[in-house]
């Protein structure tokens, strides 16, 4: 027994040294994190997986395709809450714990570097990204809709609405710039 933990301890030192061999190949110049993202990509295959397993546990007929309206919705949606929660001033002590405060950027916005070691920077990058985050938040919303369908559609009608709204308030703040030149 001795021997085999021995054995599988060599394995994985190996398998930790040809990993950090191919990541300093990968990008010789500067820390590219490949670690962390492997991380995180285990981390959101666990996510899925597990939205998996309840959605599977319901034993209800999955829709055959998706409702245009209900993407559409979902992509606003998406757009809004990813915007919210990686670049909102408002949002920021969610992120303070990973990033660096760098500058305001637009009307209620930030940008926010990542911090840390490894877990904590790969988090910062993550919460910092509206795109990374957009992937999390379409799974999320995409399990929601097939377990709640009722109540997850009044979800993402009302980050849609935030969404246009949001639109709108830039419009006319943009409108009324263009006047006053």
């Amino acid at each position: 027994m001795e021997h085999d933990t021995h054995e599988h301890g060599t394995r994985l030192n190996r398998v930790g040294h040809v990993f950090r061999r191919m990541s300093k190949n990968y990008s010789p110049q500067e820390e590219h994190r490949l670690a962390g993202h492997l991380g995180a990509l285990v981390a959101f295959g666990a996510y899925t997986a597990a939205w998996g397993t309840a959605i599977g546990m319901q034993k209800a007929e999955l829709p055959g395709s998706h409702r245009p309206t209900d993407v559409v919705v979902t992509a606003a949606a998406v757009f809004r809450l990813g915007r919210l929660l990686s670049k909102g001033s408002v949002t920021s002590p969610l992120r303070a714990p990973f990033t660096r405060y760098e500058e305001a950027t637009g009307p209620a916005e930030v940008q926010e570097s990542p911090r840390g070691g490894l877990i904590r920077s790969t988090v910062g990058e993550l919460v910092t990204c509206p795109f990374c985050l957009s992937v999390w938040l379409t799974a999320t919303i995409t399990g929601a809709h097939l377990l709640w369908p009722k109540a997850t559609r009044a979800v993402t009608g009302g980050l849609a609405a935030l969404a246009l709204a949001d639109t709108m308030q830039l419009g006319y703040d943009s409108l009324t710039q263009k006047n006053a030149e």
